[in-house]
């Protein structure tokens, strides 16, 4: 007999947003995380339209924009000056912007409206191991306890032990360039409306607001200390943003370090073994699309399993398989070429912002980054 129809490892955006949908279609599932605790920290940030969209159906949607910042609009500059304007608001979707809100709130929120539907999250519990049969699989935990589903779904991160069990490669690389990342209160310049990637001679930085009056930075830098400090953060400021003394920094919240991954899992599924969200795919953070793609996966994998189990053939879940993976290496691409543009060397970056300018004046490429941006992107 079987404990549960899905078991899902891993309680991230993913997670939690795969066992919800399932919950909602009656579908037995059980989470188990490894962590005692979900995110305490902003980590992904920007939620875009076709995750709005996805979520609607969950009822979570209108939770988010009642929490988050709206941004409609997203550019690139050199200091003050607009390089190329990417606006969102005249997209085809009820939610023509990017929603700015913390991954901890996001969890929050898919947590409780999954509580709402009569699940939860069992934690701490950490997968040793897990195996399959025709009939179903038996995952086994380091507390020595043992779970038996109909099938498994590994959205347990970029260190997958599921996508590991089921023998899953998970091809690409790993950029050279360290990342600082710091999420800060300021004075000065500073929209609350708006995403901006400013390309200084002096390198990348992004700046976009969130919640509570706090914004992140993201920066690559050659040498990026494992805990920035505000001086830090402030100097990336001052050469890399609207210029020195315009945008204050007065608190550091909190700060890293991290490298950026690019791999696809070779499949999403290994007979009754699933991947979904960090477990098949990673890439740069670059257009703010990893965990939008994660809970689009979910919402995907959702009605997959939910047809197969309902009697439906079992093909779904291959066609689940071939069409996310292949979204997501058409993410892969989009994000690659972002990074890859944002960290040329140094004497190529005034040619490569003024060939940013030129692309900028046809409107047909911005609607179509704005779309790709938005996740509405159909190929």
């Amino acid at each position: 007999m079987k404990d549960t129809d899905v078991l899902v490892i891993g309680a991230g955006p993913t997670g939690l947003t795969l066992a919800a949908a399932l919950q909602a279609r009656g579908i037995r599932v059980v989470v188990v995380d490894k962590l005692a605790a979900g995110a305490n920290t902003s980590r992904a940030a920007a939620v875009n339209a076709r995750t709005l969209e996805a979520l609607d159906e969950l009822d979570v949607t209108r939770r988010m924009v009642k929490a988050g910042l709206i941004a409609p609009r997203f550019t690139m500059r050199q200091g003050r000056r607009v390089l190329f304007p990417v606006d969102f608001s005249t997209l085809p979707t009820e939610h023509p912007y990017t929603l700015m809100l913390s991954q901890a709130d996001t969890e929050r929120l898919l947590l409780e409206r999954l509580r709402e539907l009569g699940g939860d999250v069992v934690r701490p519990k950490a997968l040793s191991r897990i195996t399959q049969d025709g009939t179903g699989v038996t995952a086994t935990f380091d507390d020595g306890d043992t779970i038996r589903a109909g099938y498994a779904v590994g959205a347990d991160g970029m260190h997958s032990t599921v996508r590991t069990e089921a023998g899953i490669g998970f091809a690409g690389g790993e950029f050279a360039e360290s990342f600082t990342l710091a999420d800060v209160r300021v004075t000065g310049e500073a929209p609350s409306d708006e995403v901006i990637l400013f390309y200084a001679k002096d390198g990348l930085t992004v700046l976009a607001p969130l919640p509570g009056d706090i914004f992140r930075v993201v920066a690559p830098t050659t040498a990026a200390p494992q805990l920035p400090s505000a001086r830090f953060v402030q100097a990336l400021l001052d050469t890399r943003g609207f210029g020195p003394g315009r945008t204050v920094v007065t608190d550091l919240v909190w700060g890293s370090r991290f490298h950026i991954q690019h791999r696809v899992a070779d499949s999403y599924r290994a007979g009754r073994l699933l991947l979904a969200g960090d477990a098949a795919h990673v890439h740069s953070p670059a257009g703010g699309q990893g965990m939008n793609l994660g809970i689009t996966d979910a919402v995907a994998l959702a009605g997959a399993l939910t047809e197969v189990l309902r009697g439906g053939p079992d093909a779904a879940l291959d066609a689940y398989s071939a069409a996310q993976r292949q979204r997501a290496e058409r993410v892969l691409k989009l994000t690659g070429r972002l990074t890859r543009v944002a960290t040329l060397p140094r004497p190529l970056r005034p040619l490569r912002n003024a060939g940013m300018r030129l692309a900028a004046e046809i409107p047909a490429v911005r609607r179509q980054l704005a779309v790709r941006l938005s996740g509405l992107a159909t190929e």
